[in-house]
């Protein structure tokens, strides 16, 4: 088994979840924060636009079954790539989008998946994602945590409601659900 760390941010945490921990090969997926100045932020803080923090989500995951490159793939399904603001619902620095590498490899390969989306003409607009090395990272309070299995309710109204879900089905053709 070769264990490696991913960390992504695409706006609400809860929305970024789930798809990942689905899959083959990822061994957790934990809510928090990452990029900022404050330790050990809470979530009022993060929330506050002032720690510098995103909201994002880091996976461990076997690379054996289930390789960084399709982590990455499956991450620009799960958000709108060419928006700078915010994602769908969430504005705000906190809820804008990043891939923070853990290491070379991971920044030649999501360079590389950034540059093939660009160049597919999938979007008419310039892809915002920013590709930053990765910083500590600050596991978001308990309640935030597999949101999607604690509040399924809750989660599938933000999910739909947030414009999210059919954002992906128009652009990806899929619901990552």
């Amino acid at each position: 088994m070769t264990k490696q760390i991913a960390t992504f941010a695409g706006g609400c945490f809860w929305c970024m979840v789930k798809p990942f921990d689905q899959m083959e090969g990822i061994e957790k997926v934990i809510s928090g924060y990452t990029g900022g100045h404050v330790e050990n932020p809470t979530y009022e803080q993060v929330c506050s636009e002032t720690t510098g923090h995103l909201e994002a989500v880091q996976i461990t995951f076997d690379s054996d079954i289930y390789p960084y490159e399709r982590l990455v793939e499956l991450y620009w399904t799960l958000i709108d790539p060419t928006d700078p603001g915010g994602q769908f619902y969430d504005r705000g620095e906190s809820y804008t989008t990043a891939i923070f590498y853990h290491d070379d490899e991971q920044k030649r390969i999501a360079e590389e998946s950034k540059e093939r989306l660009e160049k597919s003409g999938k979007f008419n607009k310039p892809i915002a994602v920013k590709i930053l090395p990765a910083k500590p990272f600050y596991p978001a309070e308990e309640y935030h945590q597999q949101y999607y299995k604690k509040n399924p309710l809750h989660y599938d109204r933000y999910h739909i409601g947030s414009g999210r879900a059919a954002f992906i089905q128009q652009h990806w053709g899929n619901n990552n659900e």
